[in-house]
């Protein structure tokens, strides 16, 4: 490796190494290695696991409301090649990589040996500095990723989200507040907000007051700038959340469309309700 690419190395790093050779081999890919031996393989089983442990150990201390199950499936998008690729990516990783013509001449490089070169990075540096020079490199690349994959609707606890943020970031703790409800009470609909420091931010319907504050939270969150905005529309509104929420509007009452697939009903679109998210029944 030439004196410029150490540079460049160095400088994407954010670390000087000590034994060059070791970011050497963490770049060379297989595709030009004499032998396997001599490529980057044997460190990224070792970076692999080295990043499991930091991952693990960084959601265990951000996330102490969450269970075993929601740890692992944040930990699995995390480490997952995906993400690996990205960060690897992003960061300059990929331009580094020593590879044969067979791969070099490719338009694009496969995701596969782009999230490898992080690992194998993570390895070398682990290896040449230690424990805690690698959980620094780590934590810096890839807290953004737990950010967005913590906060996305499918792995998740809005709510448990929310306060880590409003606790670490702003110094304060949200509060969720009842402030509307609608229909009878055998089907009641139920608007809360959530305040953090004072400032209240946008209100969720949902039909029970557990969904409305996951919802509140997603809504607070959002308008922080923590997830992006959801720009998906929002789901048929069931039956009975439509039922509810017709009695107590007020002029004509709206259609009802009944969906043939499952003989449930929705209600038809309506300006009345456009910003008024029911969610789904638990």
């Amino acid at each position: 490796m030439n004196p410029e690419t150490h540079a460049r190395a160095h400088e994407i790093l954010g670390y000087t190494f000590k034994n060059p050779d070791l970011l050497t081999e963490s770049l060379t890919h297989a595709s030009i290695a004499n032998t396997r031996l001599l490529s980057n393989e044997r460190m990224e089983f070792l970076g692999d696991a080295v990043l499991d442990l930091v991952v693990c150990e960084a959601l265990y201390r951000r996330f102490p409301e969450f269970l075993e199950g929601d740890l692992t499936k944040i930990k699995s998008a995390v480490v997952s090649r995906k993400t690996c690729a990205e960060i690897s990516i992003e960061t300059g990783l990929t331009e580094l990589l020593i590879t044969g013509k067979g791969i070099s001449s490719r338009d694009s490089l496969p995701s596969s040996l782009a999230a490898a070169v992080y690992e194998s990075i993570v390895a070398a540096i682990y290896i040449d500095g230690g424990f805690e020079v690698a959980k620094e490199y780590i934590l810096r690349t890839i807290n953004s990723k737990i950010d967005a994959i913590a906060a996305d609707e499918h792995q998740q606890n809005y709510k448990a989200v929310l306060q880590q943020h409003a606790q670490k970031s702003m110094g304060a703790t949200p509060v969720y507040e009842l402030m509307d409800e609608k229909g009878p009470d055998h089907s009641k609909c139920f608007e809360v907000g959530v305040v953090i420091d004072g400032k209240r931010y946008t209100s969720a319907w949902g039909p029970n007051k557990k969904t409305a504050e996951q919802k509140a939270a997603r809504h607070a969150l959002e308008d922080l700038g923590v997830i992006v905005k959801s720009e998906e529309p929002a789901p048929p509104v069931s039956l009975r959340a439509a039922e509810a929420a017709r009695r107590a509007a007020s002029g004509k009452p709206q259609d009802l469309i009944e969906d043939d697939s499952d003989g449930d009903v929705f209600a038809a679109e309506d300006d009345r309700f456009k910003d008024v998210d029911f969610g789904d029944d638990e």
